[in-house]
């Protein structure tokens, strides 16, 4: 089922019941740009299957869920990352320490938290449960940064084939969430991550080596990079080591 848009081209899909019904990105609203179904359900099921063809959930309470194709997709290369000098000195100037998915829930509840505090957040109770049960099932992945045994920054994500679809990211000190992905740009070496989804794009992400790619690229880029649905076994293994590593 589909709503028209003045252009028919256009088409907003209403989700079925199926969690792999999928709706074809190319045909995406313009505005609001991106936009291209609405409805469905958080299963895991579904958000493998949609995140695995691109989309992304992001919608605000109390409004319906609403699915997300971009037509400039902001990714990053993690051989690419960018670090300033000042994030050089920031690394060297106190004792930084990660982990990886040592506290899931803690990382997603501080990121839906902070944004709640100044913008307001997508980041619900019911999308909390959701990604915490692909947490569980082994396809949701946080990573940690510590000062003196406090958690400090972080964000977490999905990680399938050799995509990882960034979700979100806190800081409650400076340069921690920067931290956190330097760190785990340079993970990736021995996980086979290739290519982290940022979604949309932003100055902050930009400055840190992140790059806008059209939505025909990248939807053939996780064609080769996700030939099929399966957890990262690496990032899994990493995670099973309670100890703290240092930066």
């Amino acid at each position: 089922m589909s709503a028209s848009t003045n252009s028919e081209k256009h088409e907003l899909i209403l989700l079925s019941e199926s969690p792999y019904d999928t709706p074809n990105p190319n045909k995406a609203l313009d505005d609001p740009e991106g936009l291209s179904a609405i409805g469905g359900d958080l299963s895991s099921t579904r958000l493998l299957h949609l995140y695995s063809k691109g989309f992304f959930p992001w919608f605000s309470d109390p409004d319906p869920i609403l699915w997300w194709h971009p037509e400039q997709r902001c990714t990053l290369n993690p051989d690419h990352f960018h670090i300033s000098k000042s994030l050089k000195k920031a690394i060297k100037k106190d004792q930084w320490l990660f982990s990886v998915n040592q506290e899931f829930e803690s990382v997603i509840g501080y990121c839906s938290a902070l944004r709640a505090d100044k913008e307001g957040t997508w980041i619900s109770k019911d999308i909390k449960n959701a990604y915490t049960k692909l947490h569980k099932l082994g396809y949701a992945h946080s990573i940690e940064i510590w000062q003196k045994n406090k958690l400090v920054g972080g964000f977490y994500g999905i990680a399938m084939g050799n995509m990882f679809f960034g979700e979100s990211m806190f800081s409650l000190v400076p340069n921690a969430s920067k931290i956190a992905l330097k760190t785990f740009c340079e993970l990736t070496k021995g996980c086979g991550i290739e290519l982290i989804d940022c979604q949309v794009e932003s100055d902050h992400l930009l400055s840190l080596g992140a790059k806008k790619m059209p939505r025909e690229d990248f939807c053939d880029v996780l064609e080769q990079l996700i030939p099929n649905i399966k957890k990262n076994s690496v990032l899994i293994s990493i995670g099973k080591k309670p100890e703290k590593q240092p930066i």
